[in-house]
């Protein structure tokens, strides 16, 4: 057998063996190299640091430790000017007449009210120490919602605080006021009515964080706007339920207040959304 017949009959069992390497042309593995080595910069993951199960605990661990301390200090802060925050709370219950019906219900109301200043104003470092936790394992997209996540939410519960103290409460007073005004006179426990105002203020700032939940479904491609719209009915029917829920009144004013704000958030959710293109 000649030399040439045998680097024919090589020739031929390689390309029956690997029939892709023979026909496969320059090009096609250029694309095939270069589809394989795009990647997104945004997906990329910036400082990664590896670490242990037992690292991640241990960090988890230090920052749970400072958000309490920090709490702490808002806490012990709001009950040593907790009187001002207290006659700042009467204000929308228009000259009622305060009882303490059981001995020591002031200071236990006194406490009840620290605790949810202090845990208002302690909010902005916890947020902090839930970012430096979760941060690393970010990629530079998702860093990109950082910003503007943690300040809409902020915004969007201060303005859920004031809707509910400027807007909520005093209607919810006002019809527990007149209605009935000429058959009892109006003498309330102070501990109830706390109850009524510290609820209902924070019910309404968790409320009017609909639209950073959109904005985040929405960035993340989750659900588009387009899709958020189309379930306007099913959305009627759950703000009406939520303001129901979430006022601690039975009048209908305060939950009609309450449902169209949510319905507003909502739909201006959705604007957000489309704003994004998504």
């Amino acid at each position: 057998m000649s030399p040439q017949n045998l680097d024919t009959e090589t020739q031929s069992d390689s390309q029956e063996q690997y029939p892709d390497v023979s026909t496969a042309t320059p090009a096609e593995i250029d694309v095939e190299v270069d589809s394989d080595s795009e990647a997104d910069p945004l997906d990329d993951l910036p400082g990664e640091v590896e670490m242990s199960f037992f690292d991640h605990l241990e960090e988890l661990r230090q920052r749970i430790f400072y958000a309490l301390i920090a709490v702490a200090v808002g806490i012990v802060g709001c009950f040593l000017y907790v009187r001002p925050i207290v006659q700042l709370l009467e204000v929308p219950a228009q000259g009622v007449k305060f009882l303490q019906l059981a001995p020591g219900e002031y200071f236990f109301v006194s406490l009840k009210v620290a605790a949810y200043s202090g845990l208002v104003l302690s909010t902005p470092f916890i947020l902090y120490q839930i970012i430096q936790f979760v941060l690393p394992g970010l990629t530079r997209r998702e860093r990109r919602l950082l910003g503007p996540v943690v300040l809409g939410s902020s915004v969007l519960f201060v303005a859920g605080l004031v809707f509910a103290y400027f807007l909520l409460i005093p209607a919810a007073l006002k019809f527990f006021i007149s209605y009935g005004a000429d058959v009892v006179e109006q003498l309330w426990s102070i501990e109830k009515y706390f109850e009524f105002v510290l609820l209902l203020l924070f019910s309404t700032g968790l409320a009017f964080q609909i639209p950073v939940i959109q904005l985040l479904l929405g960035a993340l491609g989750i659900v588009s706007s387009k899709q958020m719209f189309s379930g306007w009915r099913y959305v009627i029917m759950g703000a009406v339920v939520l303001g129901a829920v979430l006022t601690p009144s039975t009048d209908p004013l305060t939950q009609s207040l309450l449902a169209g704000a949510v319905l507003g958030l909502y739909f201006g959710g959705i604007g957000l959304v489309k704003v994004i293109g998504k």
